[in-house]
């Protein structure tokens, strides 16, 4: 409500989601060290968000955010350049980020607890990927790897914070486009897994 004072939690809603769980800090893989890790190159905001436009113009859902409202993103997203055969997410670990693949394609797999390897998905552009840790701060539940040189889009949970704060009607659209998403995506799997019984 208008006028009352907003408390710090609600400021940082995104950020502090990884510590709402009790995890140990040093467990967090932030997109600043994994940048580096997988020596990530910056790539040209305006071509980016040309990319980034053009594919969620197709989207189902992602075409519900106009091309007006999808240029306000670009001051929260960071767009870079990964090589081919480098590991953006890993199984098991807490990040703060997710990715919107813009070109190329990523391997989506997942090791079983009884130690099957197995391919979840190929990735394309457009996919959003690691959207479910950024969401609820948890574990990420598959390891995403490049298949060929890949560029993205990414988006940091400070950078969700001040979207929340900055353009509240685009982040609450944007989570709720990703919300819709991921549940048609979890439909998909109980229904393949459904098939299997």
């Amino acid at each position: 409500m208008k006028g009352l004072p907003q408390d710090a939690s609600d400021s940082e809603l995104f950020a502090s989601a990884f510590g709402d769980q009790g995890a140990d800090p040093s467990l967090l893989v932030p997109w600043e060290a994994r940048f580096v890790e997988v020596g990530a190159k910056p790539l040209a905001p305006s071509r980016a968000m040309d990319a980034l436009i053009t594919l969620w113009s197709t989207d189902k859902y992602m075409k519900r955010l106009a091309p007006g409202r999808l240029l306000l993103l670009a001051e929260y997203l960071e767009f870079v350049t990964v090589e081919s055969d480098r590991d953006v997410i890993r199984q098991d670990e807490f990040g703060n980020f997710m990715i919107v693949l813009l070109r190329g394609t990523v391997a989506v797999d997942r090791l079983q607890p009884w130690g099957e390897h197995m391919r979840l998905a190929e990735a394309r552009p457009g996919d959003v990927l690691g959207e479910m840790s950024l969401l609820d701060g948890g574990t990420r539940f598959s390891a995403c790897t490049t298949l060929g040189e890949c560029e993205f889009a990414v988006l940091r949970a400070e950078a969700m914070d001040g979207m929340m704060k900055d353009q509240p009607h685009l982040a609450a659209a944007l989570v709720a486009l990703l919300a819709r998403k991921l549940s048609m995506r979890l439909r998909a799997v109980g229904a393949r897994v459904s098939d299997r019984k």
